[in-house]
């Protein structure tokens, strides 16, 4: 190596030395994590107080509705179609008081006296199920210590024979049980030739 060369080298070196060592910079921090970004956005927020409805847990039936149904079955079943009212006339009015009833009681149900607790439509049902439903109905309104109630009939317009199949057989299902004191057709408001009034014996009665 000639003196130029040597001459370059020692220079150079000490240019090295002379040349200040780089400040080291410190790594960039991480992104925050979507938690950290909902915390801080939720920061300052207050709950909202509300009132909670717990709604009471439903009690079941303490009659089930099997037994339900098979003593439904059973009544229907003793409700005979042939009675010896069966010559009751299309246009006749309804009227029926159990033996040992005062007269002043039919008198009064005729009138609309009593209010009326329960109701059940007949429409749309055969002779068959339309025994069965008010059966069903009779039940209810038992259990339930449902003194007056109606059964609408209707006037068979909607029949093949346009007659009141179910009216005539209505009188004598109810005639046969023990819980009817007395029914009557309705007044024209509640319902005259197509619906009765029924007025049932008490719980404590039965």
């Amino acid at each position: 190596m000639d003196d130029e060369a040597k001459r370059l080298l020692k220079q150079l070196k000490k240019t090295l030395r002379a040349t200040p060592a780089p400040i080291a910079r410190p790594a960039a921090p991480p992104p925050p994590s979507d938690h950290e970004l909902f915390v801080a956005a939720m920061a300052g927020a207050r709950p909202i107080s509300w009132d909670r409805y717990i709604h009471p847990p439903k009690r079941p039936s303490p009659w089930p509705l099997q037994r339900w149904q098979d003593e439904a079955r059973v009544m229907s079943e003793a409700m005979s179609d042939f009675w010896p009212w069966d010559e009751l006339e299309s246009g006749e009015e309804l009227l029926y008081l159990r033996p040992g009833m005062k007269l002043n009681t039919l008198k009064r149900l005729r009138r609309g006296e009593w209010v009326v607790q329960a109701e059940l439509d007949l429409h749309g049902h055969t002779v068959d199920t339309g025994r069965l439903a008010v059966a069903e109905f009779l039940l209810a309104c038992r259990h339930r210590n449902q003194r007056c109630v109606r059964v609408i009939h209707g006037k068979g317009l909607g029949s093949k024979q346009k007659q009141p199949v179910l009216k005539l057989k209505l009188k004598n299902w109810l005639a046969q049980r023990d819980e009817v004191l007395a029914f009557a057709q309705a007044r024209s408001v509640d319902g005259g030739s197509g619906a009765v009034l029924v007025l049932l014996k008490g719980w404590r009665e039965h």
